[in-house]
């Protein structure tokens, strides 16, 4: 057993390095034809140390970045071949290339920025970090009430653009010794000003759910995704009634580490392409796409797990429902929305449809909702979060000249 195992991780590490390999010399073709912006135009640099399997962290910022291109330099540092392939297709923003390290000290001599923004937590996001005369700002790729959310990481960063009071309240919580005041600039949700794109099926009378499910998780505390708990039947009952869409939309890394949870996946994805072959006017959705804007905005109920979904959604102020995990393990921080979630147990899958219906007209649900809403978000009137966030890096960038020029005594 034991050799066949080896065979078989062998077998799987050749593979990737095949494949590596591959994609280096794709990128190596791409490249010569990938603008390289002018030396000393890049204000704004926004670090992306990882692979294709996280461009969904990325792709999120495309729309704010692209308005804030139309007044600061801004460009997209990538350091994965993969990445940097997708990137130069969808960026609306340049894209700087930096393999190595030198290439890192490259751009920062060529460009010298003065913010470098950072969505998550890469550990190699320190190679980036080991470079002064600039702010290191955490902006994180969503807000949730997820532990991810209260790292003592944070204090890596000069400053962190956060949501709201919650976030706030979160992190006083939960980091020593941390001036809120001086390290954190509220924001909102920007990506929510820039929600768009049109629904792939008709405007009817059938009730649109959205089922957004997270992965499995790297271990027990972040075991929220329900895709093999709940999923499985709540696709079920959701594609079997006549008065209902489904809208499925699984976190791009669903399945990678569990066979059981990849397994339920595809028997969802098998069940939507089987029902609309059996009804064609019923038009579910199997959802995989890079941009994330219709689904919440269009659906008239949604049901996510315990992830960044929710509070993408809760800007959007429609009705919501967030699966309980099953594993007793899971980290599950009660003190913020979900001590007043709308819950649905894997016990009580089967009556789905029954709550998607009263979720879509239950008035106390809505009020409850735009509480949670203006805690989390703030002022989420269109455009609203994206001049705030314009505003913090026109602070970061004032305060950067300030510093500059009291240490150059002039």
């Amino acid at each position: 057993m034991a050799i066949v195992k080896d065979a078989r991780t062998a077998i799987r590490l050749a593979g990737r390095l095949l494949r590596s390999r591959q994609t280096r010399a794709q990128l190596a073709r791409r490249l010569p034809s990938v603008p390289t912006p002018a030396p000393g135009t890049v204000e704004i640099a926004v670090y992306f140390a990882d692979g294709p399997v996280n461009m969904y962290q990325i792709r999120q910022w495309y729309s704010p970045l692209a308005a804030l291109a139309e007044h600061r330099g801004v460009a997209i540092v990538s350091r994965s071949p993969g990445a940097m392939l997708a990137l130069a297709d969808e960026s609306p923003v340049p894209v700087v290339y930096a393999r190595q390290v030198v290439d890192l000290e490259r751009f920062v001599t060529e460009q010298a920025p003065k913010v470098v923004l950072y969505v998550n937590q890469n550990a190699r996001n320190f190679q980036m970090m080991r470079y002064g005369r600039m702010w290191h700002v955490f902006v994180n790729h969503g807000e949730s009430d997820k532990m991810y959310m209260t790292t003592n990481q944070f204090k890596a960063y000069d400053a962190a653009l956060i949501a709201g009071d919650a976030a706030r309240d979160r992190l006083a919580e939960a980091l020593w010794d941390y001036d809120l005041d001086a390290r954190t600039i509220a924001i909102g949700r920007p990506q929510a000003d820039h929600f768009a794109g049109e629904p792939p099926y008709p405007a009817d009378d059938r009730t649109v759910v959205l089922y957004a499910p997270t992965w499995e998780g790297d271990r027990a505390a972040a075991a929220y995704g329900s895709i093999a708990s709940h999923g499985t039947t709540i696709a079920e009952r959701v594609l079997a009634s006549p008065r209902h869409r489904l809208v499925y939309r699984p976190h791009p890394r669903s399945g990678v580490l569990d066979d059981d949870y990849r397994a339920a996946h595809q028997r969802i994805v098998a069940a939507i392409a089987a029902a609309n072959a059996a009804d064609p006017s019923a038009h579910h959705v199997h959802d995989d796409g890079p941009t994330l804007g219709w689904q919440l905005a269009a659906a008239d109920v949604a049901i996510t797990d315990i992830s960044a979904m929710i509070y993408d959604r809760l800007a959007v102020g429609k009705p919501l429902i967030v699966t309980r995990p099953v594993s007793p393990e899971a980290d599950v921080d009660e003190r913020g929305y979900l001590g007043d979630a709308n819950w649905l147990r894997a016990e009580d899958a089967g009556d789905v449809v029954d709550r998607v219906d009263r979720a879509a007209t239950d008035a106390d649900e809505l009020a409850r909702l735009r509480h949670w809403v203006q805690r989390y978000f703030g002022d989420t009137t269109p455009g609203a979060a994206t001049a705030r966030f314009h505003a913090a890096i026109d602070r970061l960038v004032a305060r950067w000249h300030e510093v500059a020029r009291a240490r150059s005594g002039s």
